[in-house]
């Protein structure tokens, strides 16, 4: 199975039908997040319990959370995607309470592969329309 084909499974699997049990299938025993602001993770190295609270965090703001992959490049031990992310908010996010609100935005995101496991990305993503999506900000 090639890189791209194993991160479009781990997409799909892991975030859009939040299937946590099969972390191990996909995540390298270590897992680095660079240049992610606005992620509560960026800068760390994560082993698979901790990329699962990170997984909580995200499913409990936004259940229905998915992700739609637009575009994807693959080169070596890196795969590219551009995507789009949708969901309703319906949990807490950094302190702000829940809108029942839907979101829509976009991101890019370059994962990089170990041995046949994803051990990091690097993420830029349109936070700013999501908060201004919520109506915490104008």
């Amino acid at each position: 199975m090639s890189n791209a084909e194993i991160l479009l499974e781990f997409i799909e699997r892991v975030w859009n039908k939040q299937e946590m049990d099969c972390l191990s299938d996909f995540l390298d025993k270590e897992y680095s997040i660079e240049l992610d602001n606005g992620d509560p993770w960026e800068g760390k190295t994560l082993d698979h319990g901790e990329f699962r609270k990170r997984l909580h965090h995200s499913f409990s703001s936004f259940p229905d959370i998915h992700f739609s992959i637009e575009t994807m490049i693959s080169d070596g031990d890196s795969v590219a995607i551009a995507w789009i992310l949708t969901g309703t908010n319906l949990g807490s996010i950094g302190g702000y309470p829940p809108t029942g609100k839907k979101i829509r935005t976009t991101g890019m995101t370059i994962y990089r592969f170990r041995n046949g496991k994803i051990c990091g990305h690097i993420q830029v993503l349109d936070r700013t329309t999501v908060m201004k999506q919520l109506g915490y900000i104008k």
